[in-house]
């Protein structure tokens, strides 16, 4: 795992007063919104007696323990052991760890490192998020394997035809011509132009009945945010992953969709359904290779022009592990 960087690890709209038990990079964290709307979130185990804290309830801006009662503030520090009389001093190793936390896109993201606030590596910038003309809906999917397979699944282009014949790839055109890779601070993208079978369903009253070519930008953000942009001929299309890594063999993507056609409510359950399918397509293959790890040593695997924006996203997992 990468250390000392923002992770995009929940949906902003899912943190409640009610706390909440996630799990990042193979720790437990309870996590809740105090009144004053911050979001915290700590280690999710009491100093006393080792109960989840996530099983208890927020007060003000504390979150007070299920089992005893014993309050922490924001700073996981304990103010108050109700079984104590007022004059029992609270000893000094009564607080938990404390995971800086802020909210953007949507996201709630938390810095998971130790390094100085000066010396972080901030969250990325995300092209074409703040759009407001275009229709927005989000959702999860459940991976059992490393994230970093599915970061390089969601940048493959080549796996498309294969894959995704008859969702979108085409299988009897299945060459990618030449493309080129743009790097950015901590991350890497390429527009693609992709063979795409005719839409259907509702799309397919919007699209030729005839083979396409499509135009596709497919970026990634370190450590764990993918953007995929496709230029139908009747709209465009966005998706914004952040792969939250469980642990080493879990993974939950937290994806936001956005589209500039059928901006109505009526047409969420067939972009949901889309979404899913696409996800639903790889995951047996994703699954299943090994090692589950992506290897950072490019001599591993084998690499033709096409896994260019792969490749880049190896080395920069190398360059970060060894920093």
């Amino acid at each position: 795992m990468l250390n000392n960087f923002w992770y995009a690890v929940e949906f902003s709209d899912e943190i409640t007063s009610i706390p909440k038990r996630i799990k990042v990079l193979d720790q437990d964290l309870a996590i809740y919104r105090t009144d004053s709307q911050k979001i915290v979130a700590m280690q999710d185990l009491c100093a006393h007696r080792g109960a989840a804290l996530s099983g208890g309830r927020s007060k003000g801006e504390c979150i007070v323990c299920p089992y005893h009662g014993w309050e922490y503030q924001a700073d996981g520090i304990c103010v108050n052991i109700p079984a104590n009389s007022s004059d029992t001093p609270i000893p000094n190793r009564a607080k938990v760890k404390v995971y800086e936390a802020q909210e953007k896109y949507g996201w709630v993201w938390l810095f998971m490192g130790d390094v100085p606030e000066a010396e972080r590596i901030p969250i990325p910038e995300l092209p074409n998020f703040n759009n407001a003309k275009l229709k927005t809906l989000h959702g999860d999917f459940l991976w059992h394997t490393h994230y970093s397979r599915v970061i390089e699944n969601a940048l493959d282009v080549a796996h498309v035809p294969f894959v995704h014949t008859g969702a979108f790839g085409d299988k009897d055109r299945p060459e990618i011509t030449e493309f080129t890779v743009e790097n950015y601070p901590t991350g890497a993208g390429a527009t693609v132009m992709v063979n795409a079978s005719p839409p259907k369903g509702i799309w397919g009253f919007l699209a030729s009945k005839q083979p396409s070519t499509v135009k596709s930008r497919t970026a990634f953000f370190m450590p764990n945010i993918t953007v995929l942009e496709v230029h139908l001929v009747f709209g465009r299309l966005l998706v914004y992953s952040a792969h939250v890594p469980i642990d080493d063999q879990t993974t939950v993507s937290k994806w936001i969709n956005q589209r500039s056609f059928f901006t109505g409510n009526w047409a969420d359950a067939d972009a949901r359904k889309r979404v899913l399918k696409i996800f639903n397509q790889d995951k047996p293959i994703v699954e299943s290779q090994r090692p589950q790890i992506v290897p950072y040593d490019l001599n591993a695997e084998l690499h033709v022009q096409s896994d260019a924006l792969q490749v880049e996203y190896r080395k920069m997992c190398r360059q970060f592990f060894k920093n």
